[in-house]
Parts: C-alpha cells; sequence; structure tokens
C-alpha cells in the first residue's frame, strides 16, 4: 500500500513539473491544458464572433471577416447570428472577387428565408455578381445577360425596393453593352465581307435594343448594306465609343435579422 502511494506521489510530482515547464515556456494556460490532453471550450460565442467579423468587414479586412462569420455558420448554425454570418458571408466573398461562391450563398440565402427583409438586397446583389464580371464587347457576355434577368427579377418581386432606380439603370448598361457588342460582330462581318451575316446582327441589334445606344448607327449601317453601299472604312473606323457600364457598387444592406417564422422553426 505504501509503494502504491509513493508512486502516486510520484506521479503527482512529475504532472506538475510538466505544468511548470510548459508555463514557463511562455504558453498560455489553455495552451499547457491542451499540452496534457485536456481541452477546454472554445472562448468564442457566436456574438463574439460576429462582432468581431462586423470589425473586421467593417475595415475591408474581408479574408478576416470571412473567417470569423464561417465560423458561425459551421459552429452555431442555429444561432440567432447565422443569418447575418451567412448574409455578411457572402458579401465578403463578393468584395474578395470571389464571385461564383458569393453567388452560392446568396442562392442559398435567398432559398432558406425567402420572407426575410434582406431579400431585396440578395436579388440585387445576385445581379451584381454577374454584372461585374462584365467584359470587353469581343468576349463573353454571359455576365451581362445573366445581370438583366437578376435585375429584372428583383424590379418585378420588389418594385419600391431601394436599389429599384439602379437596377433600372444596370438593366440599361448592360443592354447597351450587348448591343455594342452586336455591332462589333457586324462590323467584323462587314471588315471580312460577310454581309449577309452583317445584316442578320444588325437585325437582330434592332429588334432586340431598340432603344441602345448604338441603335442609330446601327440602323444607318444596316440601311447602307441593303442599298449595296459597303462602307470603305477600316473596321476600327465603324465602331462607336464603346465602354465597360459603370461597376460602382452599392451601401451595404440593412442588416439580415430572423422574421417572427423563422424564430418559431428555429426554437
Amino acid at each position: 500500500m505504501g509503494s502504491y502511494a509513493s508512486k502516486y506521489q510520484s506521479c503527482i510530482k512529475i504532472l506538475l513539473i510538466v505544468v511548470l515547464i510548459v508555463l514557463l515556456a511562455g504558453c498560455s494556460s489553455k495552451k499547457a491544458m491542451n499540452a496534457l490532453g485536456f481541452t477546454q471550450d472554445h472562448p468564442d460565442t457566436p456574438e463574439a464572433l460576429a462582432m468581431k467579423g462586423l470589425d473586421y468587414y467593417n475595415h475591408g479586412k474581408y479574408e478576416k471577416a470571412l473567417v470569423s462569420f464561417e465560423a458561425i455558420m459551421n459552429r452555431y448554425p442555429f444561432s440567432e447570428y447565422s443569418m447575418l454570418a451567412e448574409l455578411k458571408s457572402a458579401d465578403s466573398n463578393y468584395y474578395l472577387k470571389n464571385y461564383e461562391e458569393a453567388l452560392l450563398i446568396y442562392k442559398d440565402f435567398e432559398q432558406d428565408h425567402p420572407t426575410n427583409e434582406a431579400i431585396p438586397y440578395v436579388l440585387y446583389q445576385l445581379g451584381m455578381c454577374n454584372y461585374v464580371q462584365i467584359d470587353t464587347i469581343d468576349r463573353d457576355t454571359s455576365g451581362a445577360i445573366k445581370s438583366i434577368y437578376a435585375f429584372i427579377k428583383l424590379l418585378r418581386a420588389y418594385p419600391d425596393s431601394p436599389y429599384t432606380n439602379d437596377a433600372k439603370g444596370r438593366i440599361n448598361d448592360a443592354k447597351n453593352f450587348l448591343a455594342d457588342h452586336e455591332y462589333y460582330v457586324a462590323a467584323f462581318y462587314v471588315r471580312t465581307r460577310a454581309y449577309s451575316e452583317a445584316e442578320g446582327r444588325l437585325e437582330y441589334l434592332l429588334r432586340q435594343y431598340p432603344e441602345a445606344d448604338t441603335a442609330p448607327k446601327a440602323e444607318k449601317l444596316l440601311v447602307a448594306l441593303k442599298a449595296g453601299n459597303m462602307p470603305k472604312r477600316k473596321m476600327w473606323g465603324l465602331l462607336p465609343g464603346f465602354k465597360i457600364p459603370d461597376q460602382e457598387q452599392q451601401p451595404d444592406p440593412p442588416e439580415a435579422k430572423p422574421t417572427e417564422a423563422e424564430n418559431s422553426q428555429q426554437q
């Protein structure tokens, strides 16, 4: 019995020595406990993570903000801050130019919280994720097309939202971009003497985008082609002053909060 007590006391002494060594090495008490095989609950509460994430976000530190918001989503999915974290995760990805990731999160938010007060903003951002990817007129036009559909969806669902006027302006700019693209292709066909194809493009432009800034010049060129008066200038002489649509961002959304229905589902 004495031998057992002696061994027990020796183990206790060794354990204390290990703790002292870890502490003297500059480790925190938490690290010391982890070194001994003990675990502690994570000190970050949902509220603390949300406040930290918002502070990073408001200072433009979107990568750090994303870490905090994703921690809430992963560890506290049913907390009162989960929707805020979801929306701000999408926003952080947007400002980091991770547009595909942002699109997925915005779409999930729309599907999971269709009556939330932040939905008009979410629909607007779905349009913006495509709109900001609009490139030069000689490249892929899918960003402009998808943004138009998204903004139209916003206007139909929430015609009086704070984003209505901006969405209308961006639809107009995107349509002008698409019209410019059609005119660019038509000018290329003229340059390569594919006049029939050029006429087809110009007719499509005037049919789809009759209010576009390029429409008067397109109509003039189409009349000339049909009359057999082929332009003699080089292709760039046929082109109007194209520009990429303005991609300035709107202000941040209202804070996403659970609705009464969503609160009752969580309880």
